[in-house]
């Protein structure tokens, strides 16, 4: 493999095609697509400050680098590319992309990031941006910070471990998700999902888990939580109060405490689900804003 030290490349094009190469601490300035349809390319404290560095590559492993802001829309159509201990500053990063490792990696600026990708892996990343990570599949993620809203929409086949998310409308369209140990604050949570699961989670939300197919809730709090459940076929077991539960479709919901528990009969069968909760203080039969 051959190696390139402390260099720097400007123009459109300019290692285009490569392959075996090994880049230290070099500089892609001004010029798009550097490294369209590369192969085999190992980059380690290189910064592209240029569009489209790499498109139509395969086998891409990277350390130490830094995509700036004008580096957008920087790795699309690319199979088995490797991101370590970089920050990704550019927007609408990773698209398309199968076999995707990111780890150790802070994108202040993730708007429309890591869309239609699949296999991804994810360590210790951090994001800030809306729309993220936008109808991917067979996703195994650890340690993830989130700051953005309608975040894994249309997801499929995506495990969650130790994530702290502040994101209105996230998972919603999604299939097969569970979410261990992580902390959720958004409103509209799962809207229009199926298969969703939380393990030893604490949600905040408002019309959360709504409009469900199977949603499952092992050891979890919902704090500040109304109006949850409706229309959702719901497994729950909630270890804490929940403001106000909203016709539920069925299943069990088993909570310490429910504030208000609003059925109405017209719009669902009151006898498919069980409410195991030894602390209710209001059956309602019309919502708030129903009531005369």
């Amino acid at each position: 493999m051959r190696e390139i030290i402390q260099q720097k490349f400007a123009g459109e094009r300019a290692l285009f095609g490569s392959s075996e190469l090994k880049i230290i601490a070099s500089i892609f300035d001004e010029g798009e697509s550097p490294l369209k349809e590369s192969r085999n390319i190992e980059l380690i404290g290189c910064m592209f400050k240029w569009k489209y560095p790499l498109w139509y590559c395969n086998d891409i492993k990277t350390e130490h680098c830094t995509w700036f802001d004008m580096a957008r829309a920087g790795v699309w159509y690319t199979n088995n590319v490797s991101v370590e201990h970089a920050v990704v500053q550019a927007p609408k990063n990773f698209r398309r992309c199968s076999g995707v490792v990111l780890k150790d990696v802070i994108f202040p600026r993730a708007e429309e990031t890591l869309w239609h990708c699949d296999h991804v892996t994810m360590e210790q990343v951090t994001a800030k941006g809306d729309y993220f990570a936008l109808n991917c599949s067979d996703m195994k993620i650890d340690g993830f910070t989130l700051d953005g809203n309608y975040s894994f929409d249309g997801v499929k086949n995506v495990e969650v471990h130790g994530a702290r998310m502040l994101s209105k409308d996230a998972f919603w369209n999604s299939e097969n998700v569970t979410v261990y140990d992580s902390f959720i604050s958004g409103e509209y949570l799962g809207w229009n999902s199926k298969n969703l699961t939380l393990i030893n989670c604490t949600i905040e939300s408002l019309q959360g888990m709504c409009y469900i197919g199977n949603l499952v809730m092992k050891n979890c709090k919902l704090l500040n939580t109304t109006l949850a459940f409706e229309y959702a076929t719901v497994e729950a077991e909630i270890t804490s109060r929940v403001d106000s539960v909203l016709n539920p479709a069925g299943g069990t919901i088993r909570a310490d405490e429910i504030g208000e528990l609003i059925i109405e009969p017209d719009k669902i069968d009151p006898g498919k689900t069980r409410i195991v909760c030894e602390s209710i203080d209001q059956v309602s039969a019309r919502p708030e804003w129903l009531r005369a």
